[in-house]
């Protein structure tokens, strides 16, 4: 199977290739190698590779920047899958496309269901449903999931945030009131392979680490994994704040847990906790210590 993977230096783009079962051939590209805002680039490069199938993990996914820059965000986030998605009908491609929580207004109290509302509070959000909408227009059998919270050994995220600024500062204040589940890229890599052999799975799933936790209990976790694991040295005090003591450009949802019900069973994989996926992260992160910052 030939597969074509958009946004391989992002973190799930990554995975994806540590991770790709024997009997794929990979096709990886860059931003710099397919801008997936460039109607004629995308077109031209799906007809040359002819892949079996396209991951979709390119996104602009600066969440305060785009409140500024929401032209740029609306290219990438909303026109490039648009333009995948019409590429991927006129050459017979099979489509798997990568959105987000943030779509959700976070005014829930229980997990969000496939079919739940969407009602972005901003910029990044909007671009991202609109990028949904137009997918689905297109490509109604196309395969879209939502994750949040992402995480890897490659590039930066909040974990590595995390374990450097641990090292540097003598307490850190860390919001309680924003609730979601981490999830681990490795994790949504491997259901993305599982899900990419089986040709009849379509529509909108859900995918995260299993568990829930606000980014106070995520960094207080990082510290004691961290701690055990001699990557870190010193416990430093770790201050739960509420939101509103860090404001931000965008909003951000306040409860964005989602529901992976109908994701489990569409690939034969059960969640494992956030907090094992957590240590399983590090670990690996600890055999390449430069990869922290």
């Amino acid at each position: 199977m030939k597969v074509l993977v958009t946004g391989k230096n992002g973190q799930l783009g990554w995975e994806l290739a540590q991770c790709m079962p024997d009997n794929m051939q990979l096709f990886a590209l860059d931003s710099s190698e397919l801008d997936i805002s460039d109607e004629a680039g995308v077109d031209n490069t799906i007809a040359r590779i002819k892949p079996d199938l396209v991951i979709n993990t390119a996104a602009y996914t600066a969440v305060d920047k785009a409140e500024q820059e929401q032209e740029k965000a609306y290219a990438v986030n909303a026109l490039g899958p648009q333009y995948i998605a019409q590429a991927c009908l006129t050459h017979q491609a099979r489509l798997l496309h990568i959105s987000t929580d943030f779509i959700f207004d976070g005014s829930k109290t229980t997990p969000y269901q496939t079919d739940d509302e969407a009602n972005p509070l901003g910029i990044y959000g909007a671009s991202k449903w609109a990028g949904e909408v137009a997918v689905r227009a297109i490509l109604p059998e196309a395969l879209i999931v939502r994750t949040a919270w992402v995480y890897s050994s490659h590039g930066h995220n909040f974990v590595k945030t995390m374990l450097r600024l641990m090292g540097e500062k003598p307490q850190l204040g860390i919001v309680y009131d924003q609730i979601g589940t981490p999830c681990w890229a490795a994790g949504l890599a491997k259901w993305l392979w599982a899900v990419a052999h089986k040709p009849a799975v379509s529509g909108t799933f859900h995918w995260t680490d299993a568990g829930i936790a606000s980014w106070y209990d995520f960094a207080v976790a990082i510290q004691e994994l961290a701690m055990e694991k001699g990557m870190l040295h010193t416990a430093i005090e770790i201050r739960p704040i509420p939101a509103t003591a860090y404001p931000t450009p965008a909003r951000r949802p306040s409860l964005s847990v989602l529901d992976k019900t109908s994701a489990e069973q569409a690939g034969d994989i059960v969640t494992r906790h956030w907090r094992a996926q957590l240590s399983d992260m590090l670990d690996r992160l600890n055999k390449q210590p430069g990869l922290i910052g």
